[in-house]
């Protein structure tokens, strides 16, 4: 599971799109989970692709029946995300990549800190920041200004992290992300089969 979260703007849903279309393009086992909210939908955004946009009262009972994996409230918004596709994908071997905030991620950890590799994306400045909330101009002044408000609170979270990136160039983010996930995927503990696969070699030695 590869958890990306950031302050809003800082470029993670941006880098979310980028390393999911390359991972489809390589035919490489890749599965993006796709959260629940309440924020109303952006005219740019399409549901069920972006997210899944719903209504408190269905967010309340899908929460109540244990049907979300992990959940948060932020800026006023309720956002989680749904068990079921996450399971049936690491079921069929897939990787999962998470774009949530820090109060999900601390709940994947409660669920399975081993399964899970986290990176904090770090906007260049506060004024950049502010730039790109406003270059999106898909928000009212006054949620831009709730979202200013809320990142010295997501930023006080960056420490609890694996993997930080500071995207001042999205290309150059880019890379070090796709670095992430490759070296986390040669990891010793990821590879199951090793052991038998060394087995084999020392078995030709001996032969």
């Amino acid at each position: 599971m590869l958890v990306l979260s950031s302050p809003s703007g800082a470029g993670k849903s941006t880098l979310t799109r980028l390393l999911t279309e390359e991972e489809h393009k390589a035919g490489r086992p890749f599965h993006l989970s796709v959260s629940v909210t309440t924020r109303p939908r952006r005219a740019s955004e399409l549901n069920g692709v972006h997210y899944h946009f719903i209504t408190r009262q269905r967010f309340e009972a899908m929460r109540a029946r244990g049907e979300l994996l992990e959940w948060a409230e932020v800026h006023g918004n309720l956002y989680g995300t749904p068990r079921e596709p996450v399971e049936q994908a690491l079921e069929r071997g897939q990787d999962v990549l998470f774009d949530i905030d820090w109060q999900g991620t601390l709940q994947l950890y409660d669920a399975s800190r081993d399964d899970v590799v986290s990176v904090f994306v770090l906007p260049p400045s506060i004024a950049e920041l502010k730039a790109r909330l406003e270059r999106r101009a898909e928000d009212a002044s006054d949620v831009i200004a709730r979202r200013l408000a809320n990142t010295p609170i997501e930023l006080a979270h960056w420490t609890d992290y694996d993997y930080v990136i500071i995207n001042s160039d999205v290309q150059a983010a880019f890379d070090s992300l796709k670095a992430i996930l490759a070296a986390e995927r040669v990891r010793r503990t990821r590879q199951p089969a090793l052991a038998d696969f060394v087995e084999g070699l020392l078995g030709e030695l001996k032969g």
